[in-house]
């Protein structure tokens, strides 16, 4: 039971830095930058609040995710 949760980690982890090093390599990628992402911007600073990013991580996650539950049956 315990291998199968640390096992998923791992995978999650793995798609998380997969996921950094993309954004690294690739940073003229609008990711971060969608239209519907709320910037707010102040005399004194900065407000950034990445909504639909989110979501589309989220999706994508989902997804990911959704598939390798389905795989394993």
């Amino acid at each position: 039971m315990f291998s199968d949760f640390g096992k998923m980690l791992i995978l999650i982890g793995l798609v998380i830095v997969g996921l950094g090093l993309l954004m690294t390599v690739l940073p003229s990628t609008r990711l971060g930058r969608l239209p519907g992402d709320i910037t707010i911007e102040f005399k004194n600073g900065k407000f950034y609040f990445p909504i639909t990013t989110s979501i589309l991580l989220s999706l994508l996650l989902t997804l990911i995710l959704w598939i390798i539950t389905f795989l394993r049956r």
